[in-house]
């Protein structure tokens, strides 16, 4: 990691975080091209599905990875309930990943989320982003989804974890969906 790095506290509307929303959108809509009529546009709208209110404290937060001022990676998180937190957004830019970016992000929302009073967080990925169930295995995430069925049914990968206990993760069950989930819900 390049001692010039640094986490700052921004908002998804921040001109700063324009080339994390616009990489992951472009990223949404190449990687899931085959499963969505209209991959484009059902990207574009799943980035602006949230508003960036969501995103602030006391509730959330957004932070953005800079490198020489160049933003590099960020995520944020919002409310799910009181004590769960929900984070959105991972991403690092994809000619730096495997250098430990995207988990330093992970650890920066988590250290906020904490600190804002939230026990718990949520969060989903895609099926076609495995690098991503990776980050968060290694990052001490439960997967809550049934993984004898393939990924592909599930469409969208949901994960948990208790950030006063980590081991504990029935603390977790009632973050379980009933069946797989799928796009848009």
């Amino acid at each position: 990691m390049a001692t010039n790095d640094t986490i700052v506290d921004a908002s998804p509307s921040d001109p700063a975080a324009g080339p994390l929303i616009d990489a992951l959108q472009y990223e949404y809509a190449t990687r899931y091209r085959e499963y969505r009529e209209n991959s484009d546009a059902a990207a574009a709208a799943e980035l602006a599905r949230y508003p960036a209110e969501l995103f602030a404290p006391p509730e959330g937060a957004f932070v953005l990875l800079l490198r020489d001022g160049v933003t590099i990676g960020g995520g944020g998180f919002k409310r799910k309930d009181a004590r769960t937190a929900e984070f959105k957004r991972i991403w690092t830019h994809a000619d730096l990943r495997r250098q430990g970016l995207a988990r330093r992000v992970v650890e920066a929302l988590e250290l906020r989320a904490l600190k804002q009073g939230y026990r718990r967080i949520y969060l989903t990925t895609g099926f076609k982003q495995p690098e991503a169930w990776a980050l968060y295995e290694r990052s001490g995430y439960t997967p809550l989804f049934d993984r004898s069925i393939a990924p592909e049914v599930h469409l969208v990968l949901p994960f948990g974890k208790d950030l006063i206990e980590p081991e504990r993760t029935e603390t977790l069950d009632d973050l379980r969906p009933l069946e797989p989930l799928g796009f848009n819900k």
